[in-house]
């Protein structure tokens, strides 16, 4: 079967251009998905995956939008130039796009952090969308701990140094300085805004709300934090489901690896998500 077909571009917007990447729907086209990435190091890790479930979802009659937040992959500026802010405009940049010139439903597809960034873009623009959220991030602050550990990590600093280092970055960042780590420069209307994030859906209810856990230890029992989100929203309203798939952790791994039944499980919950 042939690959589906790509097209890449850039998006003006707001200190400069977006770059995009379209795969297009093989076949009768079922909708269109826009996918929001991980965050830092998480994304990068995860292009492979990502461009290979793009063409799945395609060759299943779905176009996909692959766009790069502000400061990150192609796009323009660095990542000290982002804000939490502009990068939820930009969850409704793509949207705009498809949405003029898809047909079919809308489907956001997230990863990791992602998800906050939807959730932050729903409320904002009062849409309902169906949402596929593939291991989502329900907390902002907690997120934010674990990326300045890395800062600990880069240093092989001890636990104790480690807290100490960790509880100056927040200081500096709540300060309104930059703060390096692992290589990334963080800006505080970045770190501050992920902070303050977490994941919660207009009261409004009606969503449909899939997400999938990649886990390879053979633990059965959902998280705790997913667990508790899937009873939240549905005391809303929403349609949820909980699955969990075996595969690695591709995002945080050392070198890159694949979870193909996370695609195959995703291209059946689309089924469902696209009615």
């Amino acid at each position: 079967m042939a690959l589906p077909a790509r097209e890449a571009f850039f998006l003006e917007a707001p200190l400069g251009g977006r770059f995009c990447l379209l795969t297009r729907a093989q076949g009768p086209v079922r909708g269109t998905i826009l996918h929001v990435p991980a965050f830092a190091e998480e994304q990068n890790k995860s292009r492979r995956m990502v461009a290979l479930a793009a063409q799945a979802f395609a060759a299943r009659g779905w176009t996909v939008l692959q766009l790069d937040l502000l400061g990150c992959g192609d796009s323009a500026g660095e990542l000290v130039d982002a804000s939490w802010s502009q990068w939820v405009e930009d969850v409704g940049l793509g949207h705009a796009f498809l949405s003029a010139r898809g047909s079919g439903p809308v489907v956001l597809w997230t990863h990791r952090a992602g998800s906050l960034l939807a959730a932050d873009w729903l409320k904002l623009a009062g849409a309902r969308l169906p949402l596929l959220l593939w291991q989502p991030v329900t907390n902002g602050r907690q997120h934010l701990s674990q990326f300045l550990r890395l800062k600990a990590a880069s240093e092989m600093l001890s636990d104790a140094d480690a807290k100490t280092a960790l509880a100056r970055a927040r200081v500096a960042l709540h300060a309104g300085e930059v703060v390096e780590v692992a290589g990334y420069e963080l800006s505080p209307e970045l770190a501050n805004g992920m902070e303050a994030s977490s994941f919660e859906l207009p009261a409004s209810g009606g969503y449909a709300v899939a997400m999938l856990e990649v886990d390879g230890s053979g633990r059965t029992a959902p998280p705790p934090a997913l667990a508790a989100l899937r009873a939240r929203l549905e005391a809303q309203g929403a349609t949820v489901s909980l699955e969990k798939v075996t595969g690695p952790a591709f995002w945080q791994t050392q070198e890159i690896e694949l979870a193909p039944e996370l695609i195959e499980r995703s291209c059946h919950v689309l089924e469902v998500l696209g009615r």
